[in-house]
């Protein structure tokens, strides 16, 4: 592997687990959010989602895609692979659940979400079983 090829992929791991820290936080967060009784505690809730999702989440996953990317165009052959294939296309569900999160975080704000705590809680586990996937492709190469 080429220097500049390792030094790609070292930030594009560093952005990826960035990223998946704030989406699973997230989630969690969201938990918390529905079953709060008290209005401060949503209220604080909600500037906290905020600020991870603005802050740490979109910009690692901003990252992550650009770094990824970069890494596609540097070694095209990486397509001729079927573990690409699922990989990204795991990855691009990743990237729905983490903008999913986006407008349930907007909709919890203005009291119009209907998703119970335990609807939450199962689609807390979607990022967690779309990693494992990701990371079973990438390092064991199936395919």
């Amino acid at each position: 592997m080429n220097s500049l090829y390792r030094w790609l992929l070292a930030f594009h791991i560093i952005a990826v687990i960035a990223w998946m820290a704030g989406v699973l936080y997230l989630w969690r967060l969201f938990v918390y959010h529905v079953e709060a009784k008290e209005q401060v505690v949503k209220d604080t809730l909600a500037v906290m989602e905020k600020k991870l999702y603005r802050i740490i989440t979109m910009p690692a996953l901003t990252v992550a895609f650009i770094l990824g990317v970069s890494m596609i165009i540097y070694n095209p052959n990486l397509l001729n692979y079927h573990w690409m294939h699922g990989k990204l296309a795991l990855a691009f569900f990743m990237i729905g659940i983490t903008h999913m999160a986006g407008a349930v975080h907007k909709k919890l704000v203005r009291g119009e979400c209907r998703l119970s705590s335990k609807t939450l809680r199962i689609l807390n586990e979607v990022p967690t079983l779309l990693m494992i996937g990701i990371v079973l492709l990438v390092i064991l190469q199936p395919f």
